[in-house]
């Protein structure tokens, strides 16, 4: 049994297979295994989360054979301890010894290896001094679906960072907004987000009147005034797991220009979660959103993708864009986030996670999403 403050945890079978499944798939791209550094992908696929330092960290995954884990010796011992580790083998070099002699024989002297976005260029550089007939590609090219498609526990995870979001949300609309500064409410929201579990707080934008038109915002001290229009876009990781959810709230009775424009983003919000379902095209789903507001003639206003993936990192692939002929698969979970930007004067944007199910799409965000009134 579960809850949301307490999740299935997983076992080293998980990471086991998780780990099969990278080298397999790594192997069907024809590459001729994967190379993984610390970051969000170790983490993922061994439940270990060292520091990415000077000193060479690497996961060696190939097909029919056994993972290896290279690390320091004074940083073993952690590294036996990660949930991971009984499904790999450790191999460490100490300090004085070349860590790229320790790593070479791991490799194919003439191979193709998928590697971590994050890995380090020294250690990229090391490795291809000392097999210089080996060549490497980014996992996010050569494997953007490495993590994409997430299992029952992950989704448990990822339902409770948006129910946690979703709480958040709930109590941010009952503090005061005017008179205060973005940065008030910006802190609020991240303690709500604390005090909702999460362990981590990735971003808390607070883009208030004119401010609302830049999506990335950051929360600064202009004073939220009565009559502004406030997006609100918040998210970090709870049990591991990320949320990201964004409402847009307006300080007293909005115009009604202001409503007609949050009417439809709600609507292009609607439509690209209506698009989810297996077998569809990334590119649809922002092609359902975009039309709805190209409709209603702001499309040049809508300036980013529809959406993107979230798990481990709260921005990961796939992407819900143009051009991404990727379809979808259940378990897959991205944000589907269609706004307006009216430089100078506000912006709107509305945002859901989303996940794929076997005949359709579920949300993880139940917030409502109409546009809510604020004091």
């Amino acid at each position: 049994m579960s809850s949301p403050d307490q999740p299935v945890p997983f076992t080293a079978d998980d990471y086991r297979a998780r780990m099969e499944r990278a080298a397999e798939s790594a192997a069907e791209a024809g590459l001729a295994g994967v190379l993984v550094a610390p970051g969000p992908d170790l983490v993922h696929l061994t439940g270990y989360h060292p520091v990415n330092t000077e000193r060479l960290t690497l996961l060696v995954l190939k097909a029919g054979q056994d993972p290896v884990l290279v690390v320091p010796t004074l940083e073993a011992p952690d590294a036996e301890e990660a949930v991971g580790s009984p499904a790999l083998t450790l191999r460490d070099w100490t300090d004085g010894k070349d860590p790229y002699a320790v790593t070479a024989p791991l490799l194919d002297a003439a191979g193709r290896f998928g590697i971590s976005d994050n890995a380090w260029a020294m250690h990229l550089l090391g490795l291809q001094n000392f097999l210089p007939g080996t060549s490497y590609v980014s996992l996010t090219e050569a494997l953007p679906m490495l993590r994409a498609v997430k299992d029952a526990a992950e989704l448990e995870r990822l339902a409770a960072a948006g129910a946690a979001a979703d709480a958040t949300y709930e109590e941010i609309l009952k503090v005061r907004f005017s008179g205060r500064k973005e940065t008030d409410v910006a802190a609020d929201l991240a303690a709500l987000l604390k005090q909702f579990g999460h362990s981590q707080v990735d971003f808390t934008v607070v883009g208030s009147g004119p401010n609302g038109a830049n999506p990335h915002h950051e929360a600064g001290d202009r004073t939220i005034e009565r009559g502004d229009m406030v997006v609100l876009d918040f998210g970090g990781l709870k049990h591991g797991y990320g949320s990201d959810t964004s409402r847009t709230v307006h300080v007293g009775e909005p115009s009604a220009e202001e409503q007609r424009v949050h009417d439809i983003v709600r609507e292009a919000q609607e439509a690209g979660c209506r698009a989810v379902r297996p077998g569809v095209a990334c590119q649809e789903i922002d092609r359902a959103a975009r039309a709805v507001i190209t409709e209603f003639g702001y499309g040049e206003r809508f300036i980013h993708r529809t959406g993107h993936g979230i798990g481990v990192t709260t921005h990961e692939p796939p992407y819900m864009i143009e051009g991404e002929e990727q379809p979808l698969v259940p378990g897959m979970c991205f944000s589907v986030e269609p706004g307006i930007y009216l430089p100078g004067r506000f912006g709107v944007r509305i945002e859901d996670i989303v996940t794929v199910t076997e005949d359709g799409g579920r949300r993880l965000n139940t917030t409502a999403r109409e546009l809510a009134i604020v004091e």
